[in-house]
């Protein structure tokens, strides 16, 4: 599914906007700054809009963290200060509140979609005796939620899990698959890949930092993925692979 788009998360989009389909901003910052979903809207009414929150972290500058209570807080992650693992087992009492609120909150500030990142974490050091089966649990709860609020949601990375998760999940947002050769199903040994969402009608939109566009977009387009070249901090810089 061919779909142009931005992923821009270390700031706010700013006018004049980049005549894409689809924007992928922070939840928070756009709620926050309380303008920015109607101004991307009123420029193109057919503008799909994502609002990223991180679903599988918590982050002490979100203006909920005080909800967060110590016990599901996990290891901290080392790329990212202020963050730490949460133990996503605990979905069904205090944590879930908190992801229903911000799925509340999302959809009442007019997104379509909804990416929740971090939700990998039993593959991860997290400080907890995560399983597979635990992440598959939270991973197709957080889905479910979102669907009933009307609002549509992307798998965010979790490459393994996505034969059990396709059913869930309406598009894949995926980070470096080209770099580490596991976007497809035939890279991951037939069992898993993001050309079985779109064997299935659904969007992938993927980026690479590292690689060249001459290294993964040849490949991307050939996948029918949507990939851009972007920098480390998402910032407004991209490079589409193809279209706009």
């Amino acid at each position: 599914m061919k779909t142009s788009w931005q992923w821009q998360l270390s700031s706010l989009p700013v006018k004049p906007y980049p005549n894409v389909q689809m924007f992928d901003i922070d939840g928070f910052d756009a709620a926050e700054d309380g303008t920015i979903v109607a101004s991307l809207k009123a420029g193109r009414p057919d503008r799909g809009l994502v609002c990223y929150i991180s679903a599988g972290t918590f982050e002490d500058w979100r203006p909920d963290a005080g909800r967060f209570p110590e016990e599901v807080l996990g290891s901290p992650l080392e790329e990212w200060e202020g963050e730490r693992w949460l133990d996503v087992r605990a979905y069904t009492s205090t944590l879930g509140e908190i992801m229903k609120t911000r799925l509340d909150m999302r959809k009442a500030a007019g997104f379509d979609a909804v990416e929740p990142d971090n939700v990998d974490g039993y593959s991860n050091d997290s400080g907890f005796p995560l399983r597979a089966a635990d992440q598959l649990a939270y991973n197709a709860w957080f889905a479910n939620e979102a669907h009933k609020r009307g609002v549509s949601v992307a798998l965010k990375n979790d490459v393994a899990q996505i034969p059990r998760l396709l059913p869930y999940f309406d598009f894949a947002v995926n980070e470096e698959c080209w770099q580490y050769t596991e976007c497809t199903t035939a890279q991951n040994g037939g069992d898993y890949g993001y050309d079985q969402f779109v064997k299935a009608g659904k969007a992938v939109f993927q980026v690479e930092y590292d690689l060249a566009p001459s290294a993964f977009c040849p490949r991307s387009n050939a996948q029918d993925f949507n990939s851009l070249k972007k920098k480390y901090e998402l910032g407004a810089y991209r490079v589409p692979c193809r279209g706009a």
